[in-house]
């Protein structure tokens, strides 16, 4: 079996975040290509699916990581922004859609991009309160 590369694989949101995330205020934001040749900047479209892509910062809560880092990207792929599920300060969220996709980086080491389809808020957890 041959893996071409930047093939993604479905991941489960909780295999990825397995005690959560929460997003980093004021993260969610568009990504732009660059053209070299002309100098100019454009609105980034996912290469499989056409649609634009945005990015969040999302810090992990998973307390086995230690000291390690906690900050990751999720990019995000959809025809509008996307909207935070209550625009709070280190929200709790969770990626509908979820896959990564292995690399090596410049360093040599493996690395991994996450991609999701879109962002709510977790599972049971109430938007509004009760009227």
């Amino acid at each position: 079996m041959a893996l071409r590369g930047g093939t993604r694989f479905a991941v489960r949101f909780e295999d990825v975040f397995p005690a959560g995330c929460a997003l980093v205020p004021e993260s969610l934001g568009k990504v732009e290509d660059y053209d070299e040749k002309t100098g100019r900047r454009s609105p980034a479209k996912d290469k499989v699916t056409g649609q634009r892509v945005w990015q969040v910062r999302v810090m992990d809560l998973d307390p086995e990581l230690g000291k390690r880092s906690r900050e990751t990207t999720v990019k995000i792929s959809a025809n509008y922004q996307p909207v935070p599920p209550t625009g709070g300060l280190f929200e709790a969220v969770e990626f509908d859609g979820m896959t990564v996709t292995p690399y090596v980086a410049n360093n040599g080491r493996m690395a991994y991009s996450l991609r999701a389809t879109g962002l709510r808020a977790p599972a049971g957890v109430n938007q509004k309160a009760p009227a």
